[in-house]
């Protein structure tokens, strides 16, 4: 602590030097200095590189010259169009390849690729399908022919559909556009947040009829962990609601049942695949709950991480913030672990809004208030001097998801993205997908090229990439130890990584 004074007081005065000094024309060593200075407090600007590193570096930042003076640079266009773009570079190629770490921000109900969903589980036996008023679909597997309810008034065997229809290629392909946002004309087909918003909300129903068929659910987990692993991921920490998962029968399981099944699934994974080192929960539940709902299941959590202290890592709240009610207005319940005397750890999404000055943009601060473990989008923190001044101090990695971030629309032009700043300060911070299969991307390679090429631009180098990969396992949930397992597989991996490029 008293050398850290003295390292700023001496910065400080170091500067008032220059100031000085620089009255007259500038000393360019002094220049050279200041420059190395600012770029030692971006992310990753600490990171020392060994000779092979350097020589990675070197061929990334002629890359990134390279694809900034094309004539369509991939960040500046909506994700959707710039897809096709990203898979051609050789930068995408090469992030593919690295070693990323952790996914640490993403929901069940889009780990897994819609064409596996579509092309896969749709064609099991019992599958049935409802088309609603809304031009939306439902699923539900059943042993006999579902009874009408409000959303759907006649159930159809997809079998059967199929086959009268004949062409099943066609009808796959607009299954698979009620399970995804993706589309040709993205600024066409949402015009704005609500709509898109609307949409995105649409396609989580939808899949849900799928995934929470219990044999599905078993399938889906170790198929969203062989993609992850596929993108060179070690480890996921899955944002879920644990929903009511339900048999051929029409018989329900409890939260519990789920929680045990994604246990064993990850065990059996592990055991299948060594290198993978797990993956846990944090439960969550909608902000449009009532204040007594979310008493009871931060309750359940509670119960839960007691009962799965390995499986389950805390507790958030879900949904669109500008639409949904603000952290302040769950103090009550929110206040439960701390007036029981136990611990639940938070990992809340706040600052997910462009709604500045709004008791949603508030939300920021509550999470600190509530003493989150992290911060999920953090989109607003960069207009919040104080809150990321606490969440700094307090070692709060913000959760940047930046396809969703452009996606849902808070940002067209992913250069502009607020966390430019944050990666400039060097601010605690790891990437992730947050809805990968709603996007239509998977694992976090995409995210990684948006946030590397595009938000960190030609600052952000070798050791910006080296650093956000260990920061996934270091701000993971993760007991010491494991992290400490996890840094060695993962510079194992590294190594092998910069070799293979080098």
């Amino acid at each position: 602590m008293v050398m850290s004074i003295f390292q700023a007081v001496v910065t400080y005065v170091s500067l008032l030097w220059f100031v000085r000094l620089s009255e007259g024309f500038p000393d360019p060593a002094q220049r050279d200095l200041l420059m190395r200075q600012e770029a030692s407090r971006q992310t990753g600007g600490r990171v020392a590189l060994t000779e092979a590193e350097q020589m990675l570096d070197l061929h990334l930042h002629q890359l990134k010259e390279q694809e900034m003076s094309a004539a369509l640079f991939p960040p500046a266009v909506h994700f959707f169009k710039a897809k096709p773009l990203i898979q051609k570079s050789p930068i995408f190629k090469l992030l593919q390849d690295m070693p990323k770490g952790a996914a640490l921000h993403i929901h069940t109900s889009s780990l897994v690729g819609v064409e596996w969903l579509v092309k896969n589980i749709t064609y099991r036996p019992h599958c049935y399908i409802c088309f609603t008023w809304d031009n939306s679909v439902r699923f539900l597997f059943s042993d006999r022919q579902p009874f009408p309810r409000w959303d759907c008034f006649y159930w159809q065997l997809l079998e059967t559909l199929r086959a009268r229809i004949g062409n099943t290629e066609g009808f796959d392909n607009s299954l698979m556009q009620h399970l995804t946002l993706f589309t040709e004309d993205p600024d066409g087909e949402y015009p704005s947040q609500e709509v898109v918003w609307e949409k995105f909300e649409k396609a989580f129903i939808a899949a849900a009829g799928l995934i929470s068929h219990a044999p599905v659910l078993t399938d889906y987990f170790y198929r969203g962990l062989e993609e992850l692993l596929q993108d060179n991921i070690m480890y996921l920490e899955l944002r879920s609601g644990l929903s009511r998962t339900y048999e051929l029968d029409g018989s329900i399981h409890d939260k519990v049942w789920a929680l045990k099944t994604f246990q064993e699934v990850t065990r059996t994974f592990k055991e299948d695949h060594p290198d993978f080192l797990g993956a846990r929960i944090i439960i969550s539940v909608h902000r449009a709950l009532s204040v007594s709902e979310v008493k009871a299941a931060v309750k359940e959590a509670i119960q839960l991480q007691k009962d799965f202290p390995d499986v389950v890592a805390g507790f958030d709240m879900v949904g669109r913030e500008d639409s949904g009610r603000t952290l302040w207005y769950f103090r009550d319940a929110l206040s439960l672990p701390a007036e029981m005397g136990v611990t639940l750890p938070y990992f809340f999404h706040a600052g997910e809004t462009d709604e500045e000055g709004t008791d949603v943009d508030q939300n920021l601060m509550d999470a600190l208030l509530f003493n989150t473990t992290r911060i999920g989008h953090g989109f607003a923190l960069a207009h919040h001097p104080l809150a990321k001044e606490l969440s700094r101090k307090r070692n709060v990695a913000v959760e940047l998801c930046p396809i969703s971030n452009q996606v849902l629309k808070l940002v067209s032009d992913l250069r502009n993205h607020p966390a430019a700043v944050l990666m400039s300060e060097g601010h605690p911070m790891v990437i992730s997908s947050d809805d990968p299969s709603l996007f239509g991307t998977t694992g976090l390679s995409y995210d990684f090229y948006e946030a590397f090429v595009g938000i960190g631009g030609l600052k952000a180098n070798l050791g910006t990439l080296k650093e956000l990969a260990l920061n996934s396992i270091r701000y993971s949930s993760l007991p010491a130890h494991l992290k400490d397992t996890g840094v060695v597989m993962w510079q194992r991996k590294w190594d092998a990584f910069i070799f293979k490029h080098t």
